[in-house]
């Protein structure tokens, strides 16, 4: 009888490793420590970036020359393990609480409206209460997301139908969220989101033509709201008032410029940009870029690059590697946000773009848009496990198969 209690229990320990295995294989292994390596890497880079780009305005904003670096460390250091929780957390969490948090990131982007609300370069984006400052918008690009991938999966027998593939993801929901930011005037941020739920959208399987009438309805938004504004004419087109004037709309990008063509193949070295000796507006925070090509080169710019270009063929996988629709759209949805606003943000320090004033992720200095980039990196982690341990499953069923045991014998 000891025997038998013996021998049951070495195989469940058995069974308890080949499961364990199972779900830690390099492959599975590989993709989730990319994604932590990744990450922190740009976090890190980033850091020091900030710590270069900075010091010069901190000192002079009686901070003293480590004023910034020390502020976005800390940032740093609340946002890591959020990340780390919401790796831990699984997906069905985020199903559950999905329409919660968009309710939550809603009412909190309008609190901009209220007394706690500040303006910004013109945009009412931001909340400050004592010296804190936020920009809610940053978690309500996490809970968008979220809730579009959460209702595309309720809605999964009905898509490939415009009505249900459009209701309630676009109309409302979208429109709403979108809206709320809008009226703070930041279409930057309003154009990331709508890229992003873009990409959510289409990761997750909606029908071409839903996605064709969507673009073409985004792209008609874009142009009443340009053309209605002539801030944002001037932007667009380059008719500024001047570069001659540090005020001037056409100030930042010529000498965004003129930093990167300082930098050269390999840079004036680390510390050594002259543009960020108040030449340059945002040189620690949109324009960072600008002070990595101009301290680190060509070849440091393209490290940049490359991150971006990994993390993006790291999430990919995670993709085709999902579970179920909710996981197809959410990463794609934080893939779109996150790199796409990375490249946007590069278009605009090297010409393509006219500036719209969004940072680029994990490097830039901001505490919000930080906290809630490695939150959305946690996100995809998870999802990312679920995907590792479903594979798994599948692996298993396949080799529990009857024609698979029949050729085994």
């Amino acid at each position: 009888m000891a025997q038998e209690q013996a021998g049951a229990r070495t195989g469940a320990a058995g069974q308890s490793r080949i499961s364990l295995g199972a779900l830690l294989r390099p492959g599975t292994d590989r993709t989730v420590i990319a994604l932590y390596a990744i990450t922190l890497l740009l976090v890190g880079f980033g850091l020091i970036m900030v710590l270069s780009s900075s010091s010069i305005t901190s000192y002079l904003n009686d901070q003293g020359f480590f004023g910034g670096f020390w502020r976005q460390t800390m940032y740093a250091v609340i946002g890591l393990p959020i990340m780390l929780l919401a790796a831990a957390l699984p997906i069905q969490f985020w199903k559950k609480w999905a329409w919660w948090l968009l309710g939550l990131g809603i009412l909190m982007q309008l609190l901009v409206f209220t007394p706690l609300g500040i303006e910004v370069y013109g945009n009412r984006n931001w909340i400050q209460i004592g010296s804190f400052s936020a920009q809610p918008s940053e978690a309500l690009k996490l809970a968008l997301v979220v809730w579009v991938g959460t209702v595309l999966l309720r809605k999964e027998p009905l898509l490939g139908e415009m009505k249900h593939e459009i209701i309630p993801v676009i109309v409302p929901g979208a429109i709403i969220a979108l809206g709320v930011v809008l009226l703070g005037r930041d279409l930057g941020t309003v154009l990331i989101m709508a890229a992003m739920v873009f990409g959510a959208m289409y990761f997750g399987g909606v029908s071409g033509k839903s996605l064709a009438v969507i673009a073409v309805g985004g792209l008609l938004a874009v142009v009443f709201f340009v053309v209605t504004s002539q801030n944002r004419l001037d932007r667009l087109f380059g008719h500024a008032s001047g570069n001659e004037d540090y005020s001037g709309l056409g100030w930042q990008p010529l000498h965004g410029l003129w930093a990167l063509a300082g930098g050269g193949l390999f840079g004036v070295g680390l510390g050594g940009s002259k543009a960020k000796w108040s030449w340059l507006p945002a040189a620690d925070n949109d324009y960072i870029f600008a002070i990595i090509g101009e301290e680190l080169g060509l070849i440091g710019a393209l490290l940049v690059i490359g991150l971006f270009i990994a993390l993006t063929v790291v999430m990919l996988r995670v993709i085709t590697r999902a579970r179920d629709r909710f996981g197809k759209a959410v990463v794609g949805g934080i893939l779109v946000w996150i790199v796409g606003q990375a490249f946007v943000n590069i278009g605009v320090v090297i010409g393509i773009f006219p500036v719209l004033g969004v940072p680029l992720p994990l490097i830039s200095a901001g505490g919000t848009a930080l906290i809630a980039c490695l939150a959305a990196i946690g996100v995809v982690i998870s999802i990312a496990r679920d995907g590792a341990q479903y594979q798994a499953e599948l692996a298993a069923a396949g080799a529990g198969s009857p024609g698979r045991n029949s050729r085994t014998r």
